[in-house]
């Protein structure tokens, strides 16, 4: 069984100060409703049996309820994120709570830059790793190894100026993409079984996930994943927390025989992250 404890923090400080990706926007953030929001996707994660790991949100972090990008996370070792400059007051917050909760953390080598489970997902022995965005290779490498993982490594198409150039965050320094962290293109449903939009990829990337025989493949249709967030869920492999504006995409697990939960999300979606974006993987 798969994400049957996660670590949750809180959106009172959700903010828009930095628009470090593409899906920030104009409108304000309500901060009372993204807090409503979170309470009920949490409530979802424990409808589905799942065992909540709780902490404060920290303080002055405008992304810190994004928990998934803390670190990842496999048999009691936690490796640590390297986050972009406007969220490195949660190192520090993410390092101290995990090893409070009794992980071995572990840094990834200098110089790189790495996203934690928003950007790595585990399936069954896979570890699908994104890049060029928020990872770096060697970095997802590391992971990879230090947690025992089989590394494949994709990468999502690039955000584009008018010109045809890879746009440049002015926040992060980095390309930027609708895909930014590889949670908003591919879900693990169950240890074999995979849910991705084959759009959001290059070529190359495409031809390794469809070259993986051992694992099942639902294709998630591009609308529902870009304008839907469709891909950013939760499954236990039993129940999926998910969209409630991806109906192909629940239609087709609902099928399948899982039990679907559809929490409204919409404020949390302006620092664009969604459901897995909220939790961390932690057994």
């Amino acid at each position: 069984m798969i994400n049957q404890k996660l670590l949750v923090s809180g959106a009172e400080f959700f903010a828009d100060d930095y628009e470090i990706n593409p899906y920030y926007n104009k409108d304000k953030i309500d901060v009372k409703k993204a807090c409503s929001e979170h309470a009920a996707i949490v409530d979802c994660f424990r409808q589905a049996g799942i065992e909540i790991v709780k902490v404060a949100a920290p303080e002055s972090c405008q992304d810190g309820v994004y928990t998934a990008n803390w670190a990842l996370v496999k048999d009691g070792v936690a490796v640590m994120s390297r986050l972009p400059e406007a969220r490195k007051g949660e190192e520090p917050y993410a390092k101290a709570q995990l090893t409070a909760l009794g992980y071995k953390c572990v840094e990834v080598p200098d110089g790189h830059i790495f996203s934690g489970q928003g950007d790595s997902l585990r399936c069954g022995n896979y570890l699908f790793a994104g890049s060029g965005y928020r990872s770096d290779p060697a970095a997802q490498a590391f992971a990879a190894k230090t947690l025992g993982l089989t590394l494949i490594q994709l990468h999502a198409k690039p955000q584009l100026n008018p010109d045809g150039t890879e746009h440049i965050n002015p926040y992060t320094n980095h390309a930027d993409s609708f895909w930014y962290d590889l949670d908003l293109a591919l879900s693990v449903i169950d240890e074999h079984t995979i849910a991705y939009c084959p759009m959001a990829f290059d070529d190359a990337s495409r031809a390794q996930i469809e070259a993986l025989d051992d694992l099942d493949k639902i294709i998630v249709d591009f609308n529902e994943c870009t304008a839907g967030f469709a891909c950013n869920l939760v499954s236990t492999g039993k129940h999926v927390i998910m969209s409630n504006k991806a109906p192909k995409l629940q239609a087709e697990l609902e099928a399948r025989g899982l039990t679907c939960l559809t929490p409204d999300v919409t404020e949390l979606k302006k620092g664009g992250g969604y459901i897995r974006c909220v939790s961390l993987w932690l057994n």
